[in-house]
Formats: C-alpha cells, sequence, structure tokens
C-alpha cells in the first residue's frame, strides 16, 4: 500500500468547501479527517496525529485565532496553515502571532495550497536544527557559532543588527516574521511599531546578499505583513 503523502486536517464551517478539498487533497494522496469548527478540531488532535492542520480564520465557536492559540499549546511542531480572506491584512497578522506557521488567502488555486501544504508537512518531518548548527541556502551560508556569513565562499561583513535580523529569518526560513516579531526581538516591545527602522535593515542586507537588491529573490517582502527567508 502506497504511504500517504501526509497527514492534514481540515477545519473549514462551509461544508462545500470542506469537501471540495477534501476531493482535490484526497486525489493527490494525502490522509485526511474534517472538523466543523474549532472544538471539533481540538478534539481530532487529542485522539489522533497529524502532520498539518488546514484551518478557517472564520468560524463559529471560538474561532480561527483562539483555535490557533490552543493547537500551539497542544504542539509547537503541527503545522498550522491559516486560509484567510483576500487584503485582510490584520487578520493574517494576528493569525501568524497566534502562532499560524503560514497562510492562503481566499479565493486560492489549489496548486498554490499544495505547495504550502507540501512545505509544512517537509517543515514537520525536517529533524530539529541544533542552534549552533550552519544554515546553507542556496548561495547564502550563516555560521552563528563564529557569527558568519558567506555568499558564494565569499564571506559578507554584516552589523550585529543585521546579522541577528538574517540569522532569525533563516531558522524561519519559508515562514512569514511579522513586522511587530522582527522588531520585539531585535529592538524589543518598545519599538514593534518602527517598521522605517525595519525597511532600512532588510535595505541594507539586500544590497549585501542579493544580485539584484530591487528584486530579491531571497530576502522576500510579504506587503503589509513581515518578511520571510525565502523556502530552502
Amino acid at each position: 500500500m502506497e504511504k500517504p503523502q501526509g497527514r492534514l486536517l481540515i477545519v473549514e464551517d462551509d461544508s462545500a468547501l470542506r469537501r471540495s478539498l477534501h476531493t482535490t487533497l484526497g486525489s493527490l494522496g494525502f490522509d485526511l479527517s474534517e472538523a466543523s469548527n474549532g472544538e471539533d478540531a481540538l478534539a481530532h488532535l487529542r485522539m489522533a496525529d497529524y502532520e498539518v492542520v488546514i484551518l478557517d480564520i472564520n468560524m463559529p465557536g471560538i474561532g480561527g485565532i483562539e483555535t490557533c492559540r490552543r493547537i500551539r499549546h497542544i504542539s509547537t511542531k503541527l503545522q498550522i496553515l491559516m486560509l484567510t480572506v483576500r487584503d485582510d491584512e490584520d487578520d493574517k497578522v494576528e493569525a501568524l502571532e497566534a502562532g499560524a506557521d503560514d497562510y492562503v488567502t481566499k479565493p486560492f488555486r489549489s496548486r498554490e495550497l499544495t505547495a504550502r501544504i507540501r512545505t509544512a508537512i517537509r517543515r514537520f518531518r525536517a529533524p530539529e536544527m541544533p542552534a549552533d548548527m550552519s544554515i546553507v541556502i542556496g548561495s547564502i551560508l550563516l555560521d552563528p557559532v563564529r557569527r558568519r556569513v558567506e555568499r558564494n565562499g565569499v564571506e559578507v561583513h554584516l552589523t550585529a543588527r543585521e546579522f541577528n535580523a538574517l540569522q532569525l529569518l533563516m531558522f524561519q526560513a519559508g515562514r512569514p516574521l511579522t513586522h511587530a516579531r522582527l522588531l520585539g526581538i531585535l529592538r524589543g516591545p518598545d519599538f514593534a511599531s518602527d517598521r522605517a527602522y525595519l525597511r532600512v535593515l532588510i535595505g541594507q542586507l539586500r544590497k549585501k546578499l542579493e544580485d539584484d537588491p530591487s528584486n530579491p529573490t531571497c530576502l522576500l517582502t510579504d506587503s503589509y505583513i513581515g518578511y520571510r527567508f525565502r523556502e530552502p
């Protein structure tokens, strides 16, 4: 018997969309369970193991954001992919701050959703990375012990803040990090709204690490949300 591509829990109150997702993802070889609300989802998670939860943000009962928080308390490794409404940036930020690993906006294409799911499964199955292990993504190497960064084998000199920002993004590669989270870690909670500082910092990193800083391929912008380092 062929091994399923991954174990997914679909949490969606819209029964038609839930059935559509089940049919589409089931045909691709995913092992699927369904829940119609947050309470039902939490009950499923207590009874079975999953790799990814596809969670709608707008649901009756405890709602998607609170469900996300509770799931994150149950498991820090379980991947949470939030379904959000297009152009509602506040919802996306709130979902990420609540513990979601990524988001997909409605309406979405099946190919986009499937790609995000497969990325999430790879993250779930990846072994835990020791904090002192070097990271290599594309042409960029980051050594956290020696605080050294190389691009194509050549050392790149970064300021302390540039290094810290790059380390945060590379350790979370593929995941969007919100402005507030990045600023809170880099500068403290009193500076969590200083997006201009962050734009300058990321701009400096792009000048040092990107072939074309105006068209970055590694240090990516999630509009109105934050930044992410590209998926390995």
